[in-house]
């Protein structure tokens, strides 16, 4: 990067946490001051601070990179989002407000038991602490890129930068800092989407790149076929979608925490209507600027491969680096051809003449499907040179972009875009995770009279730099998975059923004991992990599989044991 765009950096991350620590400096002083920032959010920054927390640096290195080599399809993952909201705003918050839980699992101990609250706090610390690591891979994926440094230390330095960050400033500090982090976030977006257009040649057009991306397959909006293993169809985004949303917005702390910091239930109902509002607009636009690379890739030279560490690791190798030559001379012959065959696909369009597309789509097709052959054949080769390496180049697509075609200032505000979703997903994440661990592990164990608040904001903010370094360990193994926005999902969806089934249970079949979800909540568990293993099964359809799972057996044991709901229900401190 040149020195403008690491003024352009540095510049801006540095006015975000600035400002917010300062807007912020006496909030960590109580623990409810602390942990939910006094209750004092208003609509607006509760809706923005839930959508910062989704938002991770996953969502703008990834999502391009699933839409350029997958289409448009991925958006039907967030078909049942806005449903969710509305289900929870009506549902859920008025028994978390009403109740003034710190966390969403406090409930489940007034409703059954402490061991049902410990268990749902126990599945939701594993899963958000695994997803954490993810989320703090994928920025250190822009710097190893940008600097060459080794994606290890990458990892450290830059985990300690954000653990350090979280522990100081606590529930407001997360949620005045991200308001800061959406705007660079929107803005940068929009720049790169515009400029991607731009950069097209001057006789394609947007109505044009649209016609050509149609035409490859990739505005794949909505499939209404059923198929058990196709991950993205409208049955799985209004399905599973739907229930991995209602787990992850109305029972995962690092979200029910952003909205228990709203003033009032109206407030933090506001806050819910607004990302789901908002959610779905979004995701199509991050989805279209991976489109519109595809697009943009047609008509200008693309490498054999994204992923540059891996190519010089390759060409590296005396006894590979010939074969790959030829790979990139078959690769540069095969990009001239598929050039042509957009060009030809864009004036046939322009021209109106029907038999002239079907001939430039098909020798479209033709090349594409030569490019990749010759991927793959790269692929054998990066297994040869490192059997433990990542072959796969999507989540590069985006960022090499970034780095090869935008101007001095602007490569710098996209990096910060990065930079700061993960930031926004990682603080939300950590302090959730501090948060939980003091709340629904630590207090509910240790004797009454250790729990000053200082004390226990002080365990708080221990258990963060615990849950941080178990995040960056993890980070290590990412470059090991699939693509990352589907790393994340897969994640979520394995814990996120039985998560959602427990407060289904407590919700809608109040006369259901703490022993029978207990015990149902298990054995759904292991159920949902062996079948991951075993079948082929959509992960989508573990989060309604295992909601019902967790419903049906609860059901039944309380039917094979019956025993009453005790009317005293023990005190959420105990």
């Amino acid at each position: 990067m040149s020195a403008l765009d690491w003024l352009v950096l540095t510049g801006t991350l540095a006015f975000i946490i600035g400002y917010g620590t300062w807007r912020t400096r006496t909030a960590g002083s109580s623990l409810d001051g602390y942990l939910l920032g006094g209750r004092q959010t208003r609509w607006w920054g509760v809706g923005l601070s839930i959508i910062a927390t989704q938002a991770s640096a996953i969502t703008f290195l990834s999502t391009p990179g699933q839409a350029f080599a997958d289409g448009m399809r991925f958006i039907q993952f967030y078909f049942g989002l806005p449903v969710a909201m509305v289900l929870i705003a009506i549902v859920a918050v008025p028994i978390y407000h009403r109740l003034r839980v710190y966390t969403a699992y406090e409930y489940l101990q007034r409703r059954f038991d402490k061991r049902t609250r410990t268990l749902a706090a126990g599945l939701f610390l594993l899963q958000r602490g695994l997803s954490n690591g993810l989320s703090l891979y994928a920025p250190a994926l822009v710097l190893s890129a940008i600097l060459g440094w080794n994606t290890t230390v990458t990892v450290c330095l830059l985990g300690a930068a954000i653990i350090g960050y979280t522990v100081s400033g606590g529930t407001r500090a997360v949620t005045v800092t991200q308001q800061g982090q959406v705007a660079v976030i929107f803005s940068g977006m929009a720049i790169a989407g515009y400029l991607l257009v731009h950069y097209l040649p001057p006789q394609v057009g947007f109505a044009d790149a649209m016609h050509v991306a149609g035409r490859m397959g990739k505005l794949n909006l909505v499939d209404f076929s059923f198929d058990w293993q196709n991950r993205y169809n409208f049955w799985t985004g209004m399905t599973g979608g739907l229930f991995l949303a209602l787990s992850y917005f109305g029972t995962d702390q690092s979200q029910v925490q952003r909205y228990l910091s709203g003033q009032s239930i109206t407030q933090s109902r506001l806050g819910l209507l607004m990302n789901g509002l908002i959610k779905v607009p979004m995701q199509f636009g991050i989805l279209l600027i991976g489109v519109l690379l595809f697009v943009f890739y047609l008509f200008q030279p693309a490498p054999l491969t994204f992923n540059r560490p891996v190519y010089e690791k390759v060409m590296s190798n005396p006894a590979l680096s010939a074969e790959a030559r030829q790979l990139e001379s078959k690769h540069a012959e095969v990009q001239i051809a598929q050039q042509e065959a957009a060009t030809a696909l864009v004036a046939a369009r322009q021209s109106n003449d029907a038999q002239l597309q079907v001939a430039a789509q098909q020798r479209l097709q033709t090349t594409q499907a030569a490019a990749g052959g010759l991927r793959k054949s790269w692929q054998e080769l990066v297994k040869q040179a490192d059997p433990a390496a990542d072959s796969k180049d999507t989540d590069y697509v985006f960022i090499s972009f970034v780095l090869r075609y935008l101007p001095r200032g602007l490569v710098g505000l996209l990096v910060a875009v990065v930079l700061s979703a993960a930031m926004s997903s990682a603080a939300g994440g950590l302090n959730s995770l501090g948060s939980t661990t003091l709340i629904d592990l630590y207090r509910p164990f240790t004797r009454r009279q250790h729990c000053t608040e200082a004390h226990l904001v002080r365990v708080s903010r221990w258990a963060t730099v615990a849950w941080g370094t178990l995040g960056v360990g993890f980070a290590l193994f990412a470059s090991r998975m699939e693509n990352l926005i589907q790393a994340v999902n897969i994640l979520g969806s394995l814990f996120y059923g039985t998560i959602l089934g427990i407060f289904a249970v407590a919700f809608f079949q109040k006369h259901v004991h703490g022993r029978a979800v207990f015990w149902a909540a298990v054995l759904t568990q292991i159920a949902t992990v062996l079948a991951f293993w075993l079948t082929d099964i959509a992960y989508l359809w573990y989060n309604i599989l295992g909601c019902f799972a967790v419903m049906l057996l609860a059901e039944l044991l309380q039917k094979l044991r019956p025993e009453p709901v005790p009317d005293a229900q023990p005190s959420l401190a105990t």
